[in-house]
């Protein structure tokens, strides 16, 4: 088969709802909550913007589910529904062409930045590593009552959701966050029943889905994004990942997302390292080979974001059962429209490619690369165009007349003082 009709192939999943192809916008943090961190109508013209380019799923960037924990300036933050107009509007532009949108839902646990949170909580009080020490505050360890206020504050916000007419859910189980921290035997030091071995540390994911499912009924897609691993030594591993994704799957999970990293690994978040070994180059998604063992364990539809580029990589990946739904992320922040292309069977290949200024010290930051891509989100978002990637020192420039990163993080600090 070509790879337009691949990719064009429709997916069912378990609890009988269709995506009308397999080109999922994977979750990208937008930043274009209010101050109050409440929705804004930017959210939906960017959303008509991507439901336009033909994917078949859109998931949201990360609503926080607790105002008093969140992980950027102007996250959206979803606790009762007060924006439940704007929150349909929302949900009626990312259906728009078709497609389904998904909410996802997060909370940051010690990855928020000191001058938004003082006083993060995590499963233990442990901080990130030294080179971040400045940056993040050192956690209070979580209660009892804090893991059960947590638990309900997810379930709330999936019920939510679905009332605002949202088609699912995605947990945020990724790239270092709360739920992240609690998988991890690095960050997660407890010795009661949320902590030790791995059967104890996801016990923390199982009852946040529990709980979403409780709220929602068994016809709502509830999906998750979760680590093949955290490459750091001693930490959550591909085993730890298989034991996850096989209990998720047996407690009815509607999609699996494959990714990797957290901010201590920031490369594997953001692709801009140049460390991927040759088998990886040739068939481009980072985490297929673990998406292909887990294929072996498990029945639910997985997704692997991270690194495709081309339609041939991408339909190859589906071809070969490793993968059901192919993420992209950073693709769609410069070419909105290239699930629209592949579906009509143009031989594309996506323009993104990692930024290099050529200086070293801003080459190995996350904020640079992710921040330029924000800025082109938040050119859509106000009905323009995003521009196509520029290197080097003129994509810095770009970084830097938008936004003075230390400026912002203390203007919102003393508003949260």
């Amino acid at each position: 088969m070509q790879p337009a009709a691949v990719l064009g192939q429709p997916l069912t999943l378990k609890n009988g709802s269709t995506l009308p192809n397999r080109i999922a916008k994977s979750a990208l943090s937008e930043t274009l909550g209010s101050a109050s961190l409440r929705v804004t109508p930017r959210l939906i013209t960017l959303y008509k913007h991507w439901a336009a380019g033909g994917s078949g799923l859109l998931v949201t960037g990360n609503v926080m589910i607790d105002r008093r924990h969140i992980g950027e300036p102007n996250n959206v933050v979803l606790e009762d529904d007060r924006d439940m107009d704007l929150l349909r509007q929302w949900a009626r532009a990312g259906q728009s062409a078709g497609g389904q949108i998904w909410m996802q839902l997060n909370h940051p646990g010690k990855q928020a930045p000191v001058v938004i949170n003082s006083a993060p909580i995590a499963p233990s009080a442990l901080p990130l590593k030294p080179e971040l020490k400045r940056f993040f505050a050192v956690p209070r360890a979580m209660t009892e009552d804090d893991i059960q206020d947590v638990i309900l504050r997810f379930a709330r916000a999936a019920a939510l959701a679905q009332q605002a007419g949202f088609d699912g859910v995605q947990i945020h189980a990724a790239h270092g966050y709360l739920i992240s921290q609690f998988l991890s035997p690095l960050h997660n030091k407890r010795d009661d029943q949320w902590g030790g071995d791995i059967s104890n540390r996801m016990r923390l994911v199982l009852e946040v889905y529990r709980a979403m499912r409780a709220a929602t009924g068994p016809g709502f897609n509830i999906g998750i994004k979760m680590n093949s691993a955290d490459f750091q030594r001693g930490g959550f591993d591909e085993g730890d990942a298989t034991t996850v994704a096989k209990a998720l799957a047996a407690e009815g999970i509607d999609l699996i997302e494959i990714s990797g990293g957290s901010y201590e690994t920031p490369a594997l978040v953001t692709g801009n390292t140049g460390k991927v070994k040759d088998s990886t180059r040739q068939r481009e998604a980072y985490f297929l080979e673990f998406a292909e063992t887990l294929r072996k364990e498990v029945t639910v539809p997985l997704m692997v974001t991270g690194g495709f580029r081309s339609a041939s990589g991408m339909a190859e990946a589906v071809t070969s059962g490793a993968c059901d739904m192919i993420g992209l992320g950073r693709p769609l922040c410069v070419e909105p429209d290239l699930p629209q292309r592949l579906l009509a069977g143009e031989d594309v290949h996506s323009i993104v490619r990692p930024i290099r200024t050529g200086v070293k010290a801003i080459d190995k930051l996350a904020l640079m690369e992710v921040a330029w891509y924000e800025r082109q989100i938040h050119r859509m978002s106000k009905g323009k165009n995003p521009r196509r990637q520029d290197q080097g020192f003129w994509s810095l420039l770009d970084v830097m007349l938008l936004v003075s990163y230390r400026g912002l993080f203390n203007r919102i600090g003393k508003l949260r003082a």
